[in-house]
This record gives C-alpha cells, sequence and structure tokens, in this order.
C-alpha cells in the first residue's frame, strides 16, 4: 500500500522548485538574438546627459533601465536639480559631441562600454551595462564619471 501523504509530500516539493519568475519573468538572451548594441549606447548615453542635465524627464529612459538604475538616476537627478536651484540656474540642453565607444562582451548577453561625452567645458565618460533580455537589450548600470 502506497502513503498518500508522502506522494502530496512529493509534489509539493516539485511545485516549489518552479518559481513564476522562471516563466513570466524576464529570460535572458543570447548575444546572437539581440541587436548591435552601440545605437542603443550612443542614444541611452545622450539621454542620461539630457536629465541629469534637467533637459529630459527621466520616465523617458524607464523602458531601457532597469529598477536600480531608474532609482540611481532618480537621485542623480535631484542632487542635480538642487544644485542649479542653489546657483539659480535654469535647465538647459547640453551641447554634446559623442567621442569613442569602447564596447567589451565579458559574457553571452552582457555587453559592458564606455562612451566619451565632450562639451564646451569638460569631457566625461559614461560607463553601462547592458543585458540581453526578452530578445532586446536593457541597462542594468550607469554610470557618468
Amino acid at each position: 500500500m502506497s502513503d498518500p501523504v508522502g506522494k502530496s509530500e512529493q509534489a509539493s516539493a516539485r511545485v516549489e522548485r518552479f518559481a513564476d519568475e522562471d516563466y513570466f519573468g524576464l529570460q535572458p538572451s543570447s548575444r546572437r538574438q539581440l541587436p548591435d548594441p552601440e545605437p542603443l549606447l550612443i542614444n541611452l548615453t545622450r539621454c542620461v546627459i539630457e536629465v541629469l542635465s534637467g533637459a529630459r524627464e527621466l520616465d523617458q529612459l524607464a523602458r531601457w533601465v532597469s529598477d536600480d538604475v531608474y532609482r540611481h538616476l532618480l537621485k542623480r537627478v535631484v542632487l542635480s536639480n538642487r544644485a542649479r536651484a542653489i546657483k539659480g540656474l535654469p535647465a538647459q540642453r547640453p551641447t554634446i559631441s559623442i567621442g569613442r565607444v569602447t564596447i567589451t562582451e565579458p559574457r553571452d548577453g552582457v555587453v559592458e562600454a564606455v562612451v566619451i561625452v565632450h562639451s564646451k567645458v569638460r569631457v566625461r565618460a559614461v560607463a553601462l551595462r547592458l543585458e540581453g533580455l526578452d530578445n532586446r537589450w536593457r541597462a542594468s548600470a550607469i554610470n557618468v564619471l
């Protein structure tokens, strides 16, 4: 005679191994399923600089960045807005040109890049990490140096 309690324990153990995010969460994509990352890196860099200068809304980037990156950029936006308010400067669209883009691929479906941004006053570097999720790139890290 089989033990019905033992079978139910096995069934519940099997069910616990499968989490919802395994099937319904973001799924990693391999590099061959993803488009060329360079245009996104350039556009995302330009947008981040514009967001920090107050010329663009951060919400416009939400689709392309992870939740952690969004929160990080939100903190930077608040600090930038405070600094402009203290100095009495209006938000202006920056005049920038994109310089060299250096891209590395540490593993399949992940791109790390540094984009050089030239402005009238200084040169900055923007470090980005893109991860392939659901057949599109999403920024999992952005740091403006």
